[in-house]
C-alpha cells in the first residue's frame, strides 16, 4: 500500500515549532484557505452525490455515514444535526463509527482495521439507502467491509476521501476526492482533511434536504421549535414568508403546534390547521409548490 498524501511532510510548516504564536496561527490559516478551494474544485462530484441522496430520500431511503476516528465523529455530528434542523426522523440520516459509540469520546485501537466489523455494521443498510464512507487516507479495512456489504445488498455507495490512491477511491460507486495536501502536522488528518470532510457533509445533508423541499428560499421551514431561541426564529420565519405581524405569526403557530409550514399555509390560504396540513400533503409537504400553485389560482 502506497503512503497516503495525508502522511506526507508539509514543507510549508516544517519550522512551525520555532514560530511565534501569532505566526503559527497565520501559518495554519494559510493552509486552511487551501481547503475551500479544493472543495470548490470537486463541486460537480458533490452535486452528483446530493442528487443521489435526494433521489433515495424521495423513495423512502436513508443516508448513512460510516467512518473511523475523526471521520466517524464528523459523520455523527452532521447526522445528529438533521432532526432539529429539518424535522426529519432520527433514522433518516445516521452516523456510524468504527468501534461503536464509545469511539466518539475515546479512541478504540484497531477499530479501523476490522473488515468484518465493517460488514457487520453495514447490515443495517437496505437497497434503498445511500452509504457514504468517509476517510482521509481512504484505506481503513473497516470501510472496505462496509462497502463490500453495501455492494452485496445493492445500496448506492459514495466515498469521501483526501487520497486519490486510497482503496475507497477504487471501491466506492461514486467518489468525492478533496486532496488538500499534507497536513500542518504530518498525519494529523483532523486538520485540513477533517475540515474538508465537514464542508462536504454540510453540502450533502443541506443540499439533499433542500432538494426534497425542506427549505423555502433560504429559510429553515421544517425546524423543530424546541426552545425559546427556535420559537423566536419560527415566528420571524412565518412573519416574513406570510407577510404578517409577529403577533399574527405567533397566533397561527400556537394553533398548529409550532409547525412552520402549516402556519404559513393557514395564513396565506386562510385555512385552519387541519385543512392547511391537508393542502401541504397534496404537494408532498413542499411549501414552494403549494404557494406557487396558490399564486397561480389567484391570478
Amino acid at each position: 500500500m502506497t503512503e497516503a498524501i495525508t502522511e506526507y511532510r508539509n514543507e510549508n510548516t516544517k519550522d512551525i515549532d520555532l514560530l511565534s504564536t501569532i505566526d503559527m496561527v497565520r501559518k495554519m490559516n494559510e493552509e486552511d484557505q487551501i481547503v475551500a478551494q479544493v472543495v470548490g474544485d470537486v463541486a460537480p462530484d458533490i452535486a452528483i452525490a446530493i442528487d443521489m441522496i435526494a433521489k433515495a430520500f424521495l423513495k423512502g431511503g436513508r443516508l448513512f455515514y460510516f467512518g473511523a476516528g475523526t471521520s466517524g465523529r464528523i459523520g455523527i455530528l452532521d447526522a445528529s444535526e438533521c432532526p432539529p434542523t429539518f424535522s426529519v426522523d432520527r433514522s433518516m440520516v445516521q452516523g456510524i463509527i468504527a468501534g461503536g459509540k464509545e469511539s466518539m469520546l475515546v479512541a478504540v485501537e484497531g477499530a479501523e482495521d476490522d473488515l468484518e466489523a465493517g460488514k457487520n455494521d453495514a447490515k443495517i443498510l437496505t437497497d434503498k439507502d445511500v452509504c457514504v464512507v468517509i476517510s482521509a487516507s481512504g484505506n481503513p479495512k473497516y470501510l472496505l467491509g462496509v462497502l463490500s456489504q453495501a455492494d452485496d445488498i445493492g445500496a448506492a455507495t459514495i466515498g469521501i476521501t483526501c487520497n486519490s490512491k486510497g482503496m475507497i477511491a477504487r471501491e466506492a460507486g461514486h467518489v468525492i476526492c478533496a486532496e488538500v495536501g499534507p497536513e500542518v502536522i504530518a498525519g494529523s488528518s483532523r486538520l485540513k482533511a477533517g475540515t474538508a470532510q465537514k464542508m462536504i457533509l454540510n453540502m450533502l445533508s443541506t443540499g439533499s434536504m433542500i432538494k426534497i423541499g425542506k427549505t423555502y428560499e433560504n429559510f429553515m421551514i421544517d425546524l423543530k421549535a424546541s426552545n425559546e431561541k427556535l420559537k423566536d426564529r419560527a415566528i420571524r420565519i412565518v412573519s416574513q414568508i406570510a407577510g404578517v405581524s409577529h403577533s399574527d405569526a405567533l397566533a397561527s403557530l400556537l394553533k398548529c403546534d409550532w409547525e412552520i409550514k402549516t402556519a404559513i399555509t393557514m395564513l396565506k390560504m386562510n385555512l385552519d390547521a387541519e385543512n392547511a396540513r391537508h393542502e401541504l400533503r397534496k404537494y408532498g409537504g413542499v411549501l414552494r409548490k403549494l404557494l406557487n400553485s396558490a399564486d397561480g389560482l389567484s391570478v
